[in-house]
């Protein structure tokens, strides 16, 4: 069993920078693939990254991909996610997740956080 409560989530103006933290608690953090998702209002929840258990690799979706950077710490048991240039488009709840397979879909993920809220204002 994992929990998952992430941090770092506000308001932020267009070009600005956030960075969210997720810690988990349990001693087989390192064992697990970490990803973050996020659910923007009306939309469905979608991929935006994810990191091995090493941290070793990475993928990220499209939408992100130059502006956001995940890492983890396995010491710490947290993942992070660095959000530089942030767009209006990018608001959303944005969600931690961890799981056995490395990939893109929500199935793969078997624990989930509570989501913390990003507005990125215009």
């Amino acid at each position: 069993q994992v929990q998952l409560v992430e941090s770092g989530g506000g308001l932020v103006q267009a070009g600005g920078s956030l960075r969210l933290s997720c810690s988990a608690s349990g001693r087989t953090f390192s064992t697990y693939v970490m990803g973050w998702f996020r659910q923007a209002p009306g939309k469905e929840r979608e991929f935006v990254a994810t990191i091995n258990w090493s941290g070793g690799s990475t993928y990220y979706a499209d939408s992100v991909k130059g502006r956001f950077t995940i890492s983890r710490d396995n010491a710490k048991n947290t993942v992070y996610l660095q959000m530089n240039n942030l767009k209006p488009e990018d608001t959303a709840v944005y969600y931690c997740a961890a799981g056995v397979v490395y990939g893109v879909n929500k199935g793969n993920y078997n624990y989930w956080g509570q989501g913390t809220r990003v507005t990125v204002s215009s």
